[in-house]
This record gives structure tokens, C-alpha cells and sequence, in this order.
């Protein structure tokens, strides 16, 4: 097992506190919004501690020195030797950008493309950071509100009849005139193409619309009305803002998660939580952002059908353990708890059993892990030996170390290949 050191982003919509707080480090004074662990080859984990061979190797080169070791023969041939996924600490103090994630096929022609134009892989005129897609799940931790996905047509032109604004006028239209996916590409082009973008004052008059609505308790959606406040607030005039009067809002409670594939139009706006994902950063913006924004991009791998947030409900696998299983083969992730010692051994089968924080219990999940601490202390076990892991603390276990057992009292989030 190898100790891994995240990989940290200072993004200015981060949390001061809760990353910080959960891998038990002192805050900065800066927004930590994300903490990576794994391989991207972009922002890789590092080997700390005594289980580094050489101080500080990078995870993605310890896995492209011995594949079939690191990732088992059979995940080394599927992914090209590469591990699969990457698994995220997110911390939105502040709402992130609207943005899609491209398909597998699109993001492969457009990196190649790019880099046959020379631009280098930290140019901010690029797009395609990786040649990978961007299947995502996030497991709340805390309360987490988004944006995710469009609405039907017909739900979206109630939502926005009765604004009496110019431009939500105009929309409202399109969408009665053509209450299909045409109908809504053509209402979302609207907003975010180049040619048509509304004007900061056009938006202004939507926010007001929308503020005044909610006042008077007249909302078909009270909580989207709330959502495009919160948005106003942090990127006033961004015509994204409009946007989402078009999308489906999304609370979820710590333990609920949601699925977002390829060509989802999503934003996440406020919350703490678990991400695993494929590993790519290629992120494709539309805007709620000072970062580039690509609309062209955008309009050719969203997905403008009408589509319900995919919850991803747990699986229990065991006394111990529950899995979120996404509908993809990158990645899988669970969430085990062990319970506190109480020093009877109550509600624990088995001889000898002394304490829950005594008993070896087996965590599923087969072939390259990583296990990230979230709360409490406990101790792992493969066929290499024992591991101590407190909060705020990761792991990777190589395929070859086999299946995975363990004690003491916690909880701890594993990534792995379905």
C-alpha cells in the first residue's frame, strides 16, 4: 500500500475550511476547492512517506513503470495502462461554471487536433486537456445544491411564462412554437452563441423578474428562482444565469449521489463532497466563469434532451459497506463505515470476537484502489502486510496486493474498477 499526498487546486470558488478540515490540515487563508487523488498526468498524486520507493515519485509514473503489478493485467489492457479514474474532494464555497464534459470520440479527435496545432498542453487557448471523456459522480458529504440537465420543453416554458421580460419572452416562444429537443437547443443557442448573447442588461431584467416572482410567492419553481439569485449575485450579467431557468435544480442530502454523463449541461453551486470520475479535465464552459469560454464547443457535445437528474442510489454489500454504482466501466465507489468499539462485541458474529474495532471486516472491490479516511482510525490488510489509516489520509492499493480487510472504527471512501 502506498501513502498518497492529494494534489490540491486553490480555485477561487473554493472553501477556505472544508477540505482543510477534512484531511486535517491547517487552512491558508486560500480556497482549497478540490483535492485529487490519482493519476491524471496533469495534476498526479505523490508517493509520501516511507512507503515511497524514491521521496515523492509520481503515482502515474509508478503505474507506467509496472502496469500489470499497479493495475492488474486485466484494467492495464482495457485502459492502455492507465489508471481509470480519479477520485476528488470538492468544496463549492462559490457556484462553478456551467459547463459539459465531450464524449470519449469527440474528446480524442479535438486533442489530436490540437495538438497537431501546436498548442501546448498549458495554453489557456486550449480546450482538450487529455484525450479521454468525463463521466463524473458526486457523492454528497454536506448539503450540495446543481443545476443538472434540461428540463422538457413544455416544463421550461412555464417556468419562464409570466416573466414579462423581453428575453424570457423570446424563449418562452421558442419553446411553445417547438416543444422538442430542437426547440430547446434553439432557446439555450439563444443565450450562449456569440451572435445572439443577450446583453448584461437583458439578464439583469431576468433576475429582477425573477426576484420580484419569488417575493410574491407567485414561483411555478421557488427553488430555481433562488438559484438564479445566487447566480446573479456571483456572475451578474452572465447570460448563464438565464440558463438556468432551463435546467433541473438538484439538492442532495450528505450519502445521496448523482451521475453526470457525458454532454450533461450541469453546474454545481454550493456544497461539500466526493467526486470520482474518469480521469480527464477537459471541461467545456458555457459560461458562470472568468475562465475560457467555448460556446462553439459546447453546442456540438451537449446534450439538449430532456433528462431527470441520474441519482445513483447505494447497494448494500455487505453489514459494512455500500457501493454507488455508475453506469459506465471507469470507475465505482463505496463507502464503508466501520462501527466504534464498545468493548462486548455486540452486534458482531463470530468467535473471539472482543470489540467491533477488533474484527477484520472485508471491504469488496477488486483490482487498483484508493482509499481515502474520512473519520476515525483503522487499520487495512492485503497479502503485503498491515496499513494504519487516520482521517484526511489516502492509499493506493495495487492490484497484485489482492483482496482488501479492515479493523479498528471509521469511515473511508473507496475507488475502484467495476
Amino acid at each position: 500500500m502506498l501513502d498518497l499526498e492529494s494534489h490540491l487546486q486553490h480555485y477561487a470558488w473554493g472553501s477556505e475550511t472544508e477540505i482543510p478540515a477534512l484531511l486535517r490540515k491547517a487552512p491558508d487563508g486560500t480556497p482549497w476547492a478540490e483535492a485529487w487523488f490519482g493519476a491524471h498526468p496533469m495534476a498526479p498524486s505523490c508517493i509520501e512517506g516511507e512507503s515511497s520507493p524514491v521521496g515523492g515519485d509520481r503515482l502515474d509514473a509508478l503505474i507506467a513503470a509496472d502496469p500489470v503489478h499497479m493495475l492488474g493485467a486485466d484494467v492495464g489492457r482495457a485502459f492502455q495502462g492507465r489508471l481509470p479514474y480519479l477520485l476528488k474532494l470538492i468544496a463549492a464555497e462559490r457556484p462553478l461554471s456551467l459547463q459539459v464534459h465531450p464524449t470519449r470520440a469527440h474528446a480524442e479527435e479535438s486533442f489530436a487536433a490540437e495538438n497537431a496545432a501546436g498548442l501546448p498542453l498549458d495554453s489557456p487557448r486550449r480546450t482538450y486537456r487529455d484525450a479521454n471523456h468525463k463521466p463524473e459522480m458526486l457523492i454528497a458529504l454536506t448539503p450540495f445544491t446543481a443545476l443538472c440537465g434540461f428540463r422538457t420543453p413544455r416544463r421550461a416554458a412555464v417556468i419562464l411564462k409570466g416573466l414579462g421580460t423581453p428575453l424570457t419572452d423570446r424563449l418562452h416562444s421558442l419553446l411553445v412554437a417547438n416543444p422538442t429537443a430542437h426547440g430547446m437547443r434553439a432557446a439555450f443557442r439563444t443565450l450562449v452563441s456569440a451572435s445572439m448573447r443577450p446583453s448584461p442588461e437583458a439578464v439583469h431584467d431576468v433576475v429582477e423578474a425573477c426576484r420580484a416572482r419569488a417575493e410574491a410567492n407567485a414561483s411555478p419553481s421557488p427553488r430555481i428562482d433562488r438559484f438564479v439569485a445566487l447566480l446573479a449575485a456571483h456572475h451578474p450579467g452572465d447570460p448563464g444565469v438565464v440558463a438556468a431557468l432551463l435546467l433541473n435544480p438538484v439538492t442532495l442530502q450528505p450519502g445521496e449521489a448523482m451521475f453526470v454523463p457525458p454532454g450533461a449541461l450541469h453546474a454545481y453551486l454550493h456544497g461539500t463532497g466526493l467526486e470520482v470520475m474518469a480521469t480527464s479535465d477537459n471541461v467545456l464552459r458555457a459560461g458562470l466563469t472568468p475562465k475560457k469560454v467555448d460556446a462553439d464547443e459546447v453546442l456540438q457535445c451537449v446534450s439538449v434532451t430532456a433528462a431527470p437528474p441520474l441519482r445513483v442510489a447505494p447497494e448494500r454489500q455487505n453489514p459494512t459497506s455500500v457501493a454507488y454504482y455508475a453506469p459506465v466501466d471507469d470507475f465505482e465507489l463505496a463507502i464503508t463505515q466501520l462501527p466504534p468499539s464498545d468493548g462486548t462485541g455486540a452486534g458482531m458474529s463470530g468467535a473471539g470476537a472482543s470489540g467491533a474495532g477488533t474484527v477484520d471486516h472485508p471491504i469488496p472491490g477488486t483490482g487498483p484502489r484508493i482509499v481515502l479516511a474520512l473519520e476515525g482510525e483503522m487499520t487495512l490488510a492485503t497479502a503485503s502486510g498491515t496499513h494504519a489509516l487516520s482521517a484526511g489520509k489516502a492509499v493506493f492499493i495495487p492490484a497484485a496486493e489482492g483482496p482488501l480487510t479492515a479493523r479498528g472504527a471509521g469511515r473511508f471512501a473507496q475507488a475502484s474498477v467495476p
